[in-house]
């Protein structure tokens, strides 16, 4: 293995990670609180409502209704948290989010856990592949997409501590390769660089940066060099880092456990077109619903792999091949 190549410190769920970070804010702040849609353990915030029972608030299944209390609480001074499944916490509450918390930039976190397709088991009404779409058109939305545990802790500390608006913060159930190195620089709106390549760049966020890092270590026996970007923060997104490695490799392909349409992909897109258009590949679910299965199989069939990512550099580097001829 490459000497730079990322250690896995054991399979854990990203979910724990938000637990974690809440727990560690809120023993810092009292001021913080967290409402609960009769799923704590879950979605991770079982934690802070065992230490701090006085701040923690369990309003039964009405999510609508979480985001209100939310906001009222945020208009009295405190700092709200609210975490359901990710379908529940951006969808089933987009016009609260909209009007209560967004409209007035109030300073509410959201936990959208159980993201992505490899929620698996639960099946289509539960895999929220819509999500990051709908809160990223949201005016002062911050939304944050972490790639594992240790930055999911991070950013949830982050969040709750440096910013001031609303922020939606995206997280899985399944165990996935915790590789974050804790004692690096992490800031909220920069990208990080994974690793370094000249021929291609592969930008990815959430779990499949993972996936992005395996594909980009194969693809090093073939003697294509990628570049691996981490995106953890889709609004604002880090324009200057998509540009320049656009620019420097002359071909992107973007990992999204998402709908290829208004997510992440689309992110870059809209930066690059605008900016420096180059040919591009997307990784994502392609407009349809998920099923039931293994989170596993789940990934194979909808095309979310490192084995997917490396046909997408295959082909983004032959179009641009073709592009090049036609031009000279």
């Amino acid at each position: 293995m490459p000497e730079n190549y990322f250690k896995n410190k054991g399979n854990i769920p990203t979910s724990n990670g938000f637990g974690e970070g809440l727990l560690i804010a809120g023993e810092a702040n009292p001021n913080i609180v967290v409402l609960g849609a009769d799923i704590t353990a879950s979605v991770k915030v079982n934690a802070f409502a065992e230490k701090f029972p006085k701040r923690f608030y369990s309003l039964g299944i009405a999510e609508q209704n979480c985001v209100g209390v939310a906001a009222g609480l945020a208009l009295a001074g405190k700092v709200p948290v609210f975490a359901t499944y990710s379908v529940f916490a951006a969808l089933r509450t987009t016009d609260q989010i909209r009007v209560s918390v967004c409209f007035n930039n109030l300073h509410v976190i959201i936990g959208g856990a159980h993201a992505g397709i490899s929620v698996g088991p639960d099946g289509a009404t539960h895999q929220a592949l819509e999500d990051i779409a709908i809160m990223r058109v949201l005016p002062n939305m911050t939304v944050l997409s972490p790639c594992d545990k240790t930055q999911t802790k991070l950013l949830t500390i982050a969040a709750l501590n440096q910013l001031k608006g609303p922020v939606f913060i995206r997280y899985g159930r399944e165990a996935m390769p915790d590789f974050t190195d804790e004692k690096k620089t992490l800031e909220i709106g920069k990208g990080q660089l994974m690793k370094t390549g000249n021929d291609v760049s592969i930008f990815a966020t959430g779990h499949m940066t993972w996936e992005a890092l395996q594909a980009a270590y194969e693809l090093e026996i073939e003697g294509i060099h990628a570049r691996v970007i981490n995106i953890h923060t889709i609004k604002p997104i880090d324009q200057e880092i998509i540009i320049s490695a656009a620019k420097e490799t002359g071909a992107v392909v973007t990992a999204e456990e998402h709908q290829i349409y208004g997510g992440f992909g689309s992110a870059v897109a809209e930066v690059l077109a605008k900016n420096y258009p180059v040919p591009i590949e997307f990784i994502g679910v392609n407009d349809s619903f998920g099923e039931s299965g293994k989170p596993s199989e789940l990934m194979e069939k909808y095309g979310m792999t490192a084995r997917h990512i490396m046909e997408a550099v295959k082909r983004v580097l032959s179009s641009g091949s073709k592009v090049f001829e036609l031009l000279s």
